[in-house]
Order: structure tokens, then sequence, then C-alpha cells
């Protein structure tokens, strides 16, 4: 007989895949407004109903006691948050515990000069950076307020402090699909990992998306004709496909890996979910089922009603998503990339 005692904790969703890996939204404010993601002219939630940095280290440590593994902080952009490092070194001691494996975060490396040296302080080896062009003048024109000088000092200051960069691009057809394979070589290049993303149909945008949507299936193609692709086992406990690529003319090697949420769903294997700086849990990206966490949170000196909150909520995670991108066709689902994380 199984001695139940000795069993680590899990969250298993209906489907019977481990949910171990929370991603959380600590704001939905950003310092860029990438054409893909945003609006120019966004409504940004009121101050008042986002959780505090406490609030959202209760909740994140819920998780984590029940068998959450892997953490990643997301925004917008997570470094404008007041205080964002407050968060982050309180998570840390979960890292020291051993009860969390990873802590992490996605940025669009705006703020990185600033709080590189101190991610890597509080337990943080790892970042993801968004960035879809080495063009400054497209750079200006994607992010409408960004500036490409910025995230090059951020890049230099996470590897100086240590940290493990990959780079997120979405392919973006006609817009930078011309320089993936520059892009690429870049990485390589700079000692980082590359991964490439599909658009998704999120949140009402000022472009139409069928102008976009460019499938990776045709940029791993023309990848081929320049670059060895070889599928490998590597996994960061997200949803990319990774490959050794090898530059055929010099035989420089990297990591490559395919997000591919419209051509190639990666629902078979989902061990995620998403909470907002409101509160709200979704258990899917591509779903509008939601769940309340807020008020089980501020109802509640223990976290016995969240915890029971959680587990009602993951018996309801989909078994995936239902991504389209028709021409005229309204976003899957309305709420915009910003407010989930991604």
């Amino acid at each position: 007989m199984t001695d139940l005692s000795t069993l680590e904790p899990a969250i298993i969703d209906p489907f019977g895949r481990m949910v171990s890996y929370l991603r959380v939204s600590v704001t939905d404010r950003c310092d860029f407004r990438c054409v893909y993601c945003m609006a120019e002219n966004m409504t940004f939630l009121p101050k008042k109903e986002l959780l505090t940095l406490e609030e959202l280290d209760r909740l994140c440590t819920v998780f984590i006691e029940k068998g959450v593994k892997k953490l990643r902080l997301t925004g917008g952009e997570p470094l404008v948050r007041k205080g964002i490092m407050e968060l982050v070194n309180s998570l840390g001691r979960h890292l020291k515990t051993g009860a969390l494996e990873e802590l992490t975060l996605t940025t669009n490396g705006s703020q990185l000069h600033k709080f590189a040296d101190d991610l890597y302080k509080a337990g943080v080896r790892r970042v993801n950076v968004s960035l879809d062009t080495l063009d400054a003048d497209k750079f200006a024109k994607i992010t409408r307020w960004g500036q490409l000088n910025q995230v090059y000092r951020g890049l230099e200051a996470a590897k100086k402090a240590g940290l493990q960069v990959k780079i997120n691009t979405v392919a973006l057809k006609g817009v930078n699909e011309d320089e993936i394979e520059t892009m690429l070589n870049w990485a390589i290049g700079e000692g980082y990992d590359f991964t490439l993303i599909e658009t998704m149909p999120l949140g009402e945008i000022d472009e139409d998306r069928t102008e976009q949507y460019l499938p990776l299936s045709t940029v791993r193609s023309r990848l081929q004709e320049n670059f060895e692709l070889t599928a490998i086992a590597y996994k960061t406990g997200g949803p990319a496909r990774y490959y050794e690529a090898t530059n055929k003319s010099n035989q420089a090697k990297g990591r490559i890996g395919f997000i591919t949420p419209m051509t190639h769903n990666f629902c078979e294997s989902c061990n995620r979910v998403r909470l907002t700086c409101t509160g709200t849990l979704f258990m899917c990206l591509g779903q509008d089922d939601a769940a309340d966490l807020r008020a089980p949170l501020r109802t509640s000196e223990g976290n016995e009603a969240v915890s029971k909150a959680i587990d009602e909520a993951i018996s309801r995670k989909p078994k995936g998503h239902d991504f389209i991108i028709e021409r005229n066709q309204a976003p899957s689902v309305n709420r915009h990339m910003s407010t989930t994380g991604g």
C-alpha cells in the first residue's frame, strides 16, 4: 500500500495533466504598446483593483504548497510594478527550501539594466526577453513607445549578472519575417536561446491580425535552407518545442524553440495556469472561463478557502483552446495579452 504521507503534493486537472507551472501577471501596465498585444490608447485597471505584493506572495505560496514547481512573473511589464523586488525576494525563499524549482521572469528588457543584479541575487537564473526586431526604426514602430538601445543595455546587464537569456520573438508577416534568420544568428552569437511565437487572437487591437499572422511551419521551412534543425528533448516548462540550430556555413550552434498555438497547439501537455494581478485565475490562455481567488483570499485569514477555490477551478480546466485567425473575425477572447501575460 502506498504511504500517502510521502507523496509530493500535486494539482491534477480532469485530463490527468499535472499543473506544475504558474504564470503570474503582476501588473497589466506596460511601458510599450506593441501592435500585436495592445491598442495604443489602453485603459488599464484602477490600482485599487490590484492585489498587493503581499497578497500576490500569499497566493503564489498556496500554489507552491499545492505542488507548483515553476513560477514565472509576467505583466504587462513586470518590472514597472512598484516594489517588484520585494515580491521577487520574498518568493525566493521557496527556492532556498526546495519547494520551488525555478523562479523566472518575462520582460520587454526596458528596465532590465536596473534589476538584473538584484534578480540574480534573489535566485532568478533565467529571463525571457521579448524582442521582435534588431532594426531600431522597426522596433519603434512595433512597440510604439520603445527604444531598442535600452533593451540592448538590459541584455548586457543580464549577461553580466549571470542570467541565462531567452529571446522571445513574435513572427509577424511582412514586418520581421525577413530578419528572423538574422536574429537567430545574432542570438547564437550572443549565447541566447531564441524562441519564435505565432501571433494569437487575444484582445481588440488597431490592426487586422490576418495581416500579421505568419505560420511557423513556413518560417521553419525557410530556416532549413541555411540551418540544420535537429529536434532535442530540452524543455523549460513552457510549450516551446526545441531544436538545435546549426548554421550550415559556419557550424555555429544554438537552441531555437517554436511556440505554435495556431498551427500545432500544445494543449495535450499543458501544465500551466495563469493568475492575474487582480487575483483572477485563468485555466486556459485561449478560454474565457476564470475563477476569482481574490474574494476567498481577502475574506479568510487562513488559506483553506483559497485552496478549495483553486481545486474547484482546476476541475474546470479545459482540454484545449480554440484559436482561430480569420479576416473580420472577433478575437477568440476579448482580454488583451497584457492581462494574463501570455
